[in-house]
């Protein structure tokens, strides 16, 4: 049996934070490949704080991310990373010095992003494993939070069939940046998409839902309840954001956003009357590996 093994970097800008995923790819003749993600880092610069407010990317955070995207070229090379991609996605699309960023850091780091829109986002988020959670017989709404727009992806007959992005996002929530009429644009979507099936249950990604899966001590594959999830809402509000580091372990930069994020959850669970959400630990840069790998193989053949 022939056999290879490639590795491939992700990287996502995102409003809350910056990511690099370096995963290893064993490649079989005969078999599909697998996946195994190797090494993930996070840094948390805030991108969405500046932007949503000022419009812009402040000359102090444009310096942590060339020293971050530094880093991260180091960690590709020592990996041996054959291929990468970086997007960038709700804040340093909305910022009006996003490109100029962009370049600064191609010159300086050597590392090139791209600035995706929302569709792109929600596609790649589709492109993501989802076979070991997905049941053909079901049919799932997808919802990845991110700190500057929440992404919306409906799966039916194991497709993805409807997706749509908007701007709710947790550091815009924290901002009171988001309008009710937003809220409500988003609510009559999913109500729209869902209204042809009868049973919804949710998929959820992000580093928040993530966390919370982790503190309910459930065991991996296992969904959380919208009940679960209601009662973690309220415990997290009855918190000061220094007990909420303390008591929870939670890290500064999660401490605060993990209310409006977990309030996007239920808010989708309310809309879409789905009793569970499932918590893979997937999200968009696992379907940049995923697009990277495809990418290949279609140039291969």
């Amino acid at each position: 049996m022939g056999f290879k093994i490639e590795k491939y970097g992700a990287i996502d800008i995102g409003s809350n934070a910056i990511r690099l995923l370096i995963a290893t790819v064993n490649i079989f003749d005969d078999l599909a490949p697998v996946f195994k993600k190797t090494s993930l880092v996070r840094v948390p610069i805030r991108l969405g704080q500046d932007v949503f407010i000022k419009g812009e990317i402040s000359e102090y955070n444009q310096k942590r991310m060339v020293k971050t995207m530094k880093a991260y070229q180091h960690l590709m090379d020592v990996h041996e990373v054959l291929d990468y991609k970086a997007y960038a996605t709700s804040a340093m699309r909305d910022a009006v010095n996003g490109k100029e960023v962009s370049r600064k850091i191609k010159k300086e780091a050597g590392i090139d992003i791209e600035i995706i829109d929302g569709s792109h986002e929600a596609a790649i988020i589709a492109m993501t494993d989802l076979h070991s959670i997905i049941d053909q017989e079901k049919v799932y709404l997808y919802v990845d939070v991110g700190g500057g727009s929440t992404e919306f992806t409906l799966f039916a007959n194991g497709n993805a069939v409807e997706s749509r992005s908007f701007k709710i996002g947790t550091v815009r929530l924290l901002n009171d940046m988001v309008k009710s009429s937003l809220w409500t644009e988003a609510e009559n979507w999913v109500k729209e998409v869902c209204a042809p099936y009868n049973r919804i249950e949710l998929i959820g990604s992000g580093g928040n839902i993530n966390n919370i899966f982790k503190n309910s001590g459930k065991a991996y594959g296992k969904p959380l309840s919208y009940f679960y999830l209601t009662s973690y809402y309220e415990k997290l509000q009855s918190y000061t954001y220094e007990e909420r580091i303390y008591h929870l372990a939670l890290n500064q930069d999660r401490a605060d956003v993990i209310i409006p994020a977990c309030r996007i959850y239920l808010r989708s669970m309310k809309w879409s009357e789905a009793k569970n959400i499932h918590v893979p630990k997937i999200g968009l840069t696992d379907g940049i590996i995923k697009s990277i790998f495809n990418s290949k193989m279609q140039n291969v053949t």
